[in-house]
């Protein structure tokens, strides 16, 4: 259904190194810079990117929103989660862990990316 996200960043080196760790750690890459300085991310199929707003204007988190990215294992969702407090991410909602609710179980980690971008990780169980 998507071809890709891109996120807007202002400090498009802090939010480089923030998703380089954290995409190690689920098995890909560090980002590829192109020449407007937009990173890129391609993984599994999936294309992640970063840029500065086009319009000039700061760059915002969107209140409500979280993207999500499939782990394959707990352990897998567990470096990611402390590979982006490492590297700048903030902790938010519960520690990792199961969640269960409209007769799923998940295994959710939540983060805050260097821009306020809410993301996780999530596999279900």
């Amino acid at each position: 259904m998507f071809s890709h996200v891109m996120l807007g960043a202002d400090d498009i080196d802090a939010s480089k190194k923030f998703y380089d760790a954290c995409f190690k750690a689920l098995g890909g890459r560090e980002g590829m810079v192109d020449p407007k300085g937009r990173v890129m991310y391609v993984h599994n199929d999936g294309i992640f990117m970063l840029t500065k707003p086009i319009d000039g204007q700061p760059a915002s988190c969107g209140n409500g929103s979280t993207i999500g990215f499939a782990v394959e294992s707990t352990e897998q969702a567990d470096a990611w989660h402390e590979a982006g407090l490492a590297n700048g991410g903030t902790a938010i909602e519960d520690p990792p862990g199961v969640r269960e609710g409209a007769g799923m179980k998940l295994y959710l980690a939540y983060l805050r990316d260097p821009a306020g971008n809410k993301i996780c990780t999530m596999m279900r169980v």
